[in-house]
């Protein structure tokens, strides 16, 4: 998150402390080694092949073949998954599903300073693709139901495990989806835990929030496109079509929406205007009592962050335009992509660029999607509660605070299933390299992580 920056300069640093490794933390070692190290890339790894790792290993761990379910598809075998359960022993109590997509963005070794698909431990970090998005996740959960049944552990409710691929590419497969419209008997459940929460530290290590993500945007590419008879370019006319659909373009750059809170938003800057004080913080308190104060919106939304959660944006990420560099252009066309805002429409904001843009000749096209309509889990006491309570043992002093994610998880395809992103497991403040170069993710934060998300687990599931 990049208003990260910002909490830097407001947060006194404290220096970090080392953690011993115990026999269980390398046992969990072992397993997140062999999921990063197998190559999940669309365009030459195996999520299939990362499934079926960790259901032997939850085979080993003494589930059986009635507990682990492998899904894939004869036209995409590479992409597949597994859903896996620890049956609860209260029949009246509504499963629980964790949720973790084991697909990671492409790597190329040149690119690198280390191998991107061998975990390396160097500096207090551990290196990897995947070793923060998601496969840290993935880990976690995969290892605390072999943690469950070695232990002999009877939750009350099911807990059931998805790992699922496609997360990482919106043109592919996608597990999460796959499994909500073709089985979703498979992830039933009361709620699901998911990536994007987590917690927050500072340059020197110190954890100062933690995030509970609750809700999410919906994403929507819009192609503009202008078309045009063209001709000889020796003989240029004012009706241009990448004049006009520049002029279009920046019509859009230029265009704000207005300031909408959920109640998600609302929690997070009603909390970020305590932690951060000063301008900002007063900043956006008088923005929670007037949305539409110009004044507090300049300071808040000098922050990206913090601009993209207040709003529905939509900013220009493709142009493509004409056909020779002798023709006037015959075509031009621009892509849109909006990220809206949790009870806004996709036909809404497509009637606001239309509005904005306010040109006839300037057609607007949806792409085509089968991404449902983004909806915001209700900040359910029975979830932050007991997340709460264990931070205070674990990180004692740290704030939570819900955050909506203005980026896309897996959680909007489980149509029915609140789903929250768990807090937990600390990041740096530049994002760690996900998505980047040289990913990495703290040691003592996968550890600390794990652990407090084992029992969180266990608070929800109930049982002995």
């Amino acid at each position: 998150m990049t208003f990260k920056a910002l909490l830097l300069a407001a947060l006194i640093a404290a220096p970090a402390t080392a953690q011993p490794i115990r026999p269980d933390q390398a046992a969990f070692r072992e397993l997140y080694k062999e999921l990063v190290e197998t190559n999940t890339t669309l365009s030459s790894g195996s999520c299939t092949d990362a499934a079926a790792k960790m259901g032997a290993r939850l085979k080993a761990a003494g589930f059986s073949d009635a507990d682990i379910t492998y899904y894939s598809t004869s036209e995409k075998p590479k992409e597949g998954g597994l859903v896996a359960v620890l049956r609860g022993s209260d029949p009246h109590a509504k499963p629980m599903l964790l949720l973790a997509h084991i697909d990671v963005v492409e790597a190329k070794r040149a690119d690198w300073t280390r191998d991107p698909f061998t975990l390396v431990e160097e500096g207090g970090y551990f290196y990897a693709r995947g070793a923060t998005d998601d496969k840290a996740q993935a880990a976690i959960w995969t290892d605390s139901l072999i943690r469950y049944k070695q232990s002999g552990y009877k939750p009350a409710r099911s807990i059931k495990l998805a790992l699922t691929c496609g997360e990482e590419t919106t043109s592919a497969f996608n597990g999460a989806q796959w499994l909500a419209t073709n089985r979703p008997d498979l992830i039933a459940a009361e709620f699901a835990l998911n990536e994007g929460g987590g917690g927050m530290l500072d340059a020197s290590g110190r954890p100062v929030l933690l995030a509970m993500q609750v809700g999410e945007k919906d994403v929507q590419n819009y192609w503009l496109e202008v078309t045009n008879p063209g001709g000889h370019s020796s003989r240029p006319v004012p009706e241009n079509a990448i004049y006009r659909l520049a002029a279009a373009v920046t019509k859009v750059g230029e265009h704000e929406f207005p300031v909408t809170f959920t109640p998600t938003t609302r929690g997070f800057f009603g909390g970020m205007s305590k932690i951060l004080g000063g301008e900002t913080g007063a900043a956006m308190t008088a923005l929670l009592a007037n949305p539409n104060d110009a004044a507090a919106n300049a300071i808040v939304s000098k922050d990206p962050s913090f601009h993209s959660m207040l709003r529905t944006t939509c900013v220009a990420t493709l142009l493509d335009a004409g056909h020779a560099n002798n023709a006037l252009p015959q075509r031009a066309r621009a892509n849109i992509n909006c990220r809206i805002i949790p009870g806004e429409t996709k036909a809404s904001v497509q009637a606001e660029l239309a509005r904005v843009i306010n040109d006839p000749k300037v057609s607007i096209t949806p792409e085509a999607t089968t991404r449902p309509v983004a909806t915001e889990p209700k900040l359910d006491p029975k979830i932050v509660d007991p997340a709460k309570t264990l931070a205070a043992k674990y990180f004692p002093g740290v704030p939570m605070l819900p955050v909506m994610s203005t980026g896309a998880t897996d959680a909007i395809f489980l149509t029915g299933i609140p789903t929250y992103g768990v807090p937990g497991v600390f990041g740096d403040l530049d994002g760690n390299g996900a998505h980047g170069l040289n990913e990495r993710i703290r040691v003592k934060s996968v550890y600390e992580g794990r652990d407090y998300l084992y029992d969180l687990v266990k608070a929800y599931a109930g049982g002995k």
